[in-house]
């Protein structure tokens, strides 16, 4: 970490208070080879011709002949070799980058999963780091990568993503740039072999470049931008525009706003809900906790969803609640107005028998009359068995 004379001998924390910290720009593309990467290579070396020192902290050109043209002229920090297993892999040398402390640094792929053994866990936490000491970051990532999007690319390309980067990182970039290109444009660029060798190319257009794919993901691009330039221009006191008296009512006397409360269970299908609820929430400015009742000791497997789900709050800031009881309806009611709920999201109901429908009312209508003030969504599930991984 920046101060520690290991790693950043000569700066100090005074330094980098002084200096401030660096300013974040992310180039986000609807996927691999739409020029993300040639891009902020082409604008880092305009801004070493304006005479800005300029290092290339990390770059993975895949090969491309048009984007390893584009690095010529500009100091590539040395990569650190680590020792994996039976390999060696190479990663970002952080405390190097660190030390030699560039004006811009320019580094590739957001998402990447460090090697075991370096200081982080993924390359946005090593950005940070970089950013924390002063200096500017050019920086890369696919719009699939960003975590609350990661059912949302499963269902539109039967691919699960495996690497994830939180979308608070892209959310407190100072600068956002897509580099869009249409989907016909991207397939002519995969065929004439500029962003896989051609071996992989018929697979990639089997899987995950095809058309209907690209499309889909470049309208979330396209929508991820402009919800993000939304709410940086979204006030803070959102609950004083006009109109948003209307959903605060005695229910959640405690509201100012929005307060989304998502309700799950400890399986795979409650990532979804969190990740709808959070989505939800960002476009609302609102902040969302995730409860699950406790009516059970739950199994070892249900302990790992638990576990999987308390990651996934983490990351993307939400708060994790557990309570202990039988009756759901009563304890969401009682967390919702300690809370100040306005809006409740759940999963879709399990199945009933005929007997329990005759004598008890199903939990999202149970809800409805115990939280006449809440709104009420109910997540659908649609989980689809998937082709495969993302590289």
């Amino acid at each position: 970490m920046v101060g520690s004379s290991a790693e950043s001998p000569g700066v100090t924390i005074e330094d980098v208070q002084a200096i401030g910290r660096g300013h974040h720009k992310v180039f986000l593309g609807m996927a691999a080879g739409v020029g993300k990467t040639y891009q902020m290579l082409r604008e880092g070396q305009v801004e070493a011709e304006n005479g800005r020192d300029v290092v290339i902290g990390y770059l993975e050109p895949h090969g491309r002949v048009d984007t390893i043209a584009q690095a010529e002229g500009l100091e590539t920090a040395p990569r650190r070799r680590v020792a994996y297993r039976d390999s060696v892999l190479e990663e970002m040398d952080l405390p190097g980058l660190l030390r030699r402390q560039p004006e811009l640094a320019l580094i590739d792929e957001l998402a990447h999963t460090n090697a075991p053994g370096v200081e982080h866990q993924k390359r946005y936490e090593d950005v940070d780091d970089v950013l924390a000491a002063g200096i500017d970051v050019f920086s890369t990532v696919n719009v699939q990568h960003l975590e609350s999007l990661n059912d949302q690319v499963a269902e539109l390309t039967g691919i699960r993503v495996r690497e994830t980067v939180p979308d608070a990182v892209l959310g407190a970039a100072d600068e956002i740039v897509l580099i869009d290109i249409t989907p016909q444009s991207l397939i002519d660029r995969l065929i004439a072999g500029k962003v896989y060798p051609r071996e992989r190319v018929p697979a990639a257009l089997n899987n995950f470049f095809k058309v209907e794919n690209l499309a889909a993901l470049r309208e979330v691009a396209l929508r991820q931008v402009a919800e993000e330039v939304e709410a940086k221009r979204m006030p803070a006191d959102v609950a004083s525009r006009p109109g948003d008296e209307r959903l605060i009512d005695h229910a959640a006397p405690a509201a100012v706003g929005e307060r989304l409360l998502a309700l799950v269970t400890p399986q795979a299908k409650s990532q979804r809900v969190v990740r709808r609820a959070w989505r939800s929430a960002q476009r609302l400015g609102a902040e969302l906790d995730v409860l699950w009742v406790a009516d059970h000791e739950p199994a070892e497997a249900e302990r790992e969803q638990l576990d999987a789900l308390r990651r996934l709050a983490s990351v993307l800031g939400a708060h994790l609640l557990i309570e202990h009881g039988e009756d759901v309806a009563a304890i969401a009611q009682r967390v919702a107005q300690d809370r100040g709920t306005t809006y409740v999201l759940m999963g879709t109901p399990k199945p009933r028998g005929a007997f329990r429908r005759l004598t008890q009312s199903a939990l999202p209508f149970r809800l409805l009359e115990l939280l006449p003030g809440v709104d009420l969504r109910i997540v659908a599930d649609r989980t689809q068995r998937t082709k495969g991984e993302s590289p």
